[in-house]
């Protein structure tokens, strides 16, 4: 049951990640900066899309995903297309992921330690959605002021 309620949730939030990219008026705007505003939406994009990859997909589904961090912050002017393609499939590896994942799994302590204690499976799949939710927000505020 609670499985079906997390991939629910990511496949919301990863298709208003989608519908976002997709909104700009202006693509070169979803690479935009501003002195008070870091990162475009086409970074934060790039690195919802490498987290989840990489703690929910190769660390759990066994996908053989490698991250590379530094990219997700670094890249610039990828394709809106190309961004797109990334959310599907990793709206489709989620799903595939968390589709073997039983309840005594999400009870199971998370393979790394991410913070500074060992948590369980679930717990962190929990911490992945909000942290996707967070930068899903930060997208959002990045459009409306910077989409001009």
């Amino acid at each position: 049951m609670i499985t079906e309620n997390l991939k629910s949730l990511y496949n919301r939030d990863l298709n208003k990640l989608k519908t976002e990219i997709e909104s700009y008026r202006k693509e070169e705007n979803i690479w935009k900066t501003d002195p008070n505003i870091a990162n475009s939406a086409g970074n934060l994009c790039l690195h919802l899309v490498g987290n989840l990859n990489a703690f929910i997909g190769a660390e759990l589904g066994n996908t053989g995903y490698i991250r590379h961090r530094d990219l997700e912050f670094s890249l610039k002017d990828v394709p809106r297309t190309e961004l797109t393609e990334k959310i599907n499939n990793t709206i489709t590896m989620i799903d595939s992921t968390l589709s073997l994942l039983t309840s005594k799994d999400l009870e199971k302590e998370y393979p790394l330690v991410v913070f500074e204690n060992k948590m369980s499976t679930g717990y962190f799949l929990i911490h992945l959605i909000s942290h996707l939710d967070y930068h899903l927000g930060q997208i959002n505020y990045h459009r409306r002021l910077l989409d001009l």
